[in-house]
């Protein structure tokens, strides 16, 4: 869900109540990776803006980033493992799965 880039940080700042900085400071950290127009202005899609509430969760939670970049990173892992899981037992039980 979510590659169609479409909020300038400004909004994506403004849909997830966080400041305009720590978007910036995510990306730099490698938490998400927002979208450039030619002139470099950021552009964030729907994912972008889960992984952002995803970020605010853990930060209330008490996770620093580091903590935050490696809970993130095994969210993933585990999402690409349940996917290959999935495709596994489909492909075991001759069951087509409609988004392949």
């Amino acid at each position: 869900m979510g590659t169609r880039w479409v909020f300038a940080i400004s909004v994506a700042a403004d849909m997830v109540r966080m400041e305009v900085q720590n978007l910036r400071v995510y990306e730099r950290r490698g938490l998400l990776t927002p979208d450039r127009t030619s002139g470099g202005t950021r552009l964030y899609s729907q994912a972008d803006i889960e992984v952002l509430h995803r970020i605010r969760e853990l930060l209330a939670e008490g996770l620093n980033i580091a903590g935050i970049a490696r809970v993130l990173e095994l969210e993933a892992e585990v999402e690409r493992l349940r996917g290959e899981l999935a495709r596994s037992d489909d492909a075991r039980t001759g069951n087509a799965r409609p988004d392949q």
